[in-house]
C-alpha cells in the first residue's frame, strides 16, 4: 500500500486533489490544502515537504512545478531513498514525474492519474521517451535491490547509444532477452543479477539482488536486537547472501512480541511473520530435530521450517545455525529472471 500526502494551494488545487484521492482510495492518502487547512497555517512548505520525504512514498504537489522544486530540493537523498514525487497542475491537465520515476514509482503512477484525470502525463526519462529497457524500471519489478545506483546512468546511457550491455545472470532466464543485451559478450557495462556484490564482470557494473530469501530465526526469551544481528550476519557470511536478498523474517508465533526480534525486523524494514506450532509441524522436508525444541514450544525445530513456509516451500539455502541463543536458517523462494 502507498503512503502518500497530496498538497494543494488554492480552491481549484484543492478540487483536483479531492479527484487524486478519489483516484487513490485504495491507498494510504493524505490531503492538505493549504489555502484552508488550519493545521498547515503555521507550518512552513519546506518543513511540510522535509516531513513527507522522509514519511512517504508519494509526495504530490498540486500546482507550479517550481513550488514542488524548491520544496523539495533540500531534502533529495538519492534514487533508492527519494519518495516518487508528481507535479500536476491546478486545472488537471498535466501530470509530471518530477522525482524517482523507475524505483520510487513515479512514472507508472503518473500514468495512471492522468489516465483517471483525463490529463497528459509528461514522462521526460530518456528510456520511456524512446521506449528503451530501463535496467531500474525492471529492478523495481522484479523486486531486485539495487546495489549501486549511481552505476545505473552507465547501463542506460550504453543502451541509448544503442551499445551492447551485458548481463551476468546466477538464475535461469526467462523470456527473450531484450535488445542490445547479451549474456554472451564481453561489455564494458552491464548488470549482474546475483548475490556476489563483489563480483565485477564488466567495467561499469550495475548490481541487483532479488529479495527472495527469507530467514527463519529462534530465539531465547529476551534475547537482545544486537545478538538477532550478530547471528543474522554470521549466517549470511556463511551462505554468502546479502542482507539485501532478504524478503522477509519469520518464527513461531510465541516470538510474535519478542522485543529483540521485533525490532532487529524494524531495523531492516524486514516484514515479520509468525506461524503455530502445528503449522510448522505441517511443513514437508528433512529438517534439523530437536526434541529439546519439541518439548519446549511444540515443534521440534522453529528456524529452518519457518523459512521454508516463509518462502512457500522453497530450498533451504543454510540449515540452523545457532549463536549466542539464536538460531537461523535461509530458505530461497523459487525465482528466475524474467523478461
Amino acid at each position: 500500500m502507498i503512503h502518500g500526502k497530496l498538497v494543494s494551494f488554492t480552491d481549484r488545487g484543492s478540487e483536483v486533489a479531492a479527484r487524486i484521492a478519489a483516484l487513490l482510495a485504495d491507498e494510504h492518502i493524505e490531503r492538505y490544502a493549504r489555502t484552508v487547512d488550519t493545521s498547515l497555517g503555521g507550518t512552513a512548505l519546506t518543513r511540510f515537504a522535509q516531513q513527507a520525504m522522509v514519511d512517504c512514498d508519494l509526495l504530490v504537489f498540486i500546482g507550479a512545478t517550481g513550488i514542488a522544486v524548491r520544496a523539495i530540493a533540500p531534502y533529495l537523498a538519492g534514487k533508492t531513498f527519494d519518495p516518487a514525487v508528481l507535479v500536476v497542475d491546478e486545472g488537471g491537465k498535466f501530470v509530471i514525474s518530477l522525482l524517482s520515476g523507475h524505483l520510487g514509482g513515479a512514472n507508472e503512477l503518473a500514468v495512471r492519474l492522468a489516465d483517471g484525470l483525463g490529463a497528459t502525463a509528461v514522462i521526460t526519462t530518456a528510456t520511456d521517451g524512446r521506449s528503451v529497457f530501463a535496467v531500474d524500471n525492471w529492478a523495481k519489478e522484479h523486486d531486485c535491490a539495487v546495489v549501486d545506483p549511481q552505476n545505473i546512468k552507465h547501463v542506460s546511457g550504453a543502451l541509448l547509444r544503442n551499445e551492447t550491455v551485458g548481463l551476468k545472470a546466477d538464475w535461469e532466464v526467462d523470456g527473450v532477452i531484450p535488445p542490445h543485451i547479451s549474456a554472451q559478450i564481453q561489455a564494458e557495462s552491464g548488470f549482474a543479477i546475483s548475490y556476489d556484490t563483489a563480483c565485477v564482470p564488466f567495467a561499469n557494473t550495475l548490481h541487483l539482488v532479488p529479495r527472495i530469501v527469507h530467514l527463519g530465526i529462534g530465539c531465547r526469551k529476551g534475547t537482545a536486537a544486537k545478538a538477532v544481528e550478530r547471528a543474522v550476519e554470521a549466517a549470511l557470511l556463511q551462505a554468502g547472501i546479502p542482507m539485501e536478498a532478504i524478503r522477509q523474517t519469520a518464527s513461531i508465533d510465541l516470538k510474535k512480541n519478542e522485543l529483540g526480534l521485533c525490532l532487529f525486523c524494524e531495523q531492516h524494514q524486514l516484514p515479520f511473520v509468525t506461524y503455530t506450532a502445528e503449522e510448522l509441524g505441517a511443513v514437508p522436508g528433512d529438517f534439523t530435530s530437536s526434541g529439546f525444541v519439541a518439548q519446549t514450544v511444540g515443534v521440534d525445530n522453529v528456524c529452518e521450517r519457518a523459512a521454508v513456509r516463509s518462502s512457500d516451500g522453497g530450498k533451504i539455502r543454510l540449515r540452523k545455525m545457532a549463536l549466542d541463543g539464536v538460531t537461523v536458517a535461509l530458505a530461497e523462494e523459487y525465482w528466475r529472471v524474467s523478461f
